[in-house]
């Protein structure tokens, strides 16, 4: 079983900050790609960012970049995503997602809240 546990969202204004958690359990692994989507009301499930579970590379969606840094701890089995600058357009239900490295299964967190107030 493979469980993602999102958490760290909330209620804040415009330019403040905000980290959010994703925590693995059951049978993932250090070399699965581990990142974060998000979907507002009445859009489409967007890309937010990445990390590789082997090379340490990263990605980021051009609507974040720079104001978000996408970090994880392997002995904690936590991926983060630090949020700075945050704006309106930022709020979303946050999700994360793991996928095998082969591609063959991929799995959801249930997500997390950001609402960003002007």
């Amino acid at each position: 079983e493979v469980q993602l546990q999102a958490s760290g969202g909330g209620l804040v204004q415009a330019g403040e900050s905000l980290t959010l958690s994703c925590a693995a359990s059951g049978s993932t692994f250090d070399d699965w790609p581990i990142g974060w989507f998000r979907q507002a009301p009445g859009k489409e499930r967007e890309g937010v960012s990445c990390i590789s579970g082997s090379a340490g590379s990263t990605y980021y969606g051009d609507s974040v970049k720079g104001r978000v840094t996408i970090s994880k701890d392997n002995s904690k089995r936590t991926v983060y995503l630090q949020m700075n600058s945050l704006k309106p357009e930022d709020t979303a239900v946050y999700y994360c997602n793991v996928r095998q490295r082969d591609g063959l299964a991929n799995y959801w967190g249930q997500g997390t809240q950001v609402t960003v107030s002007s």
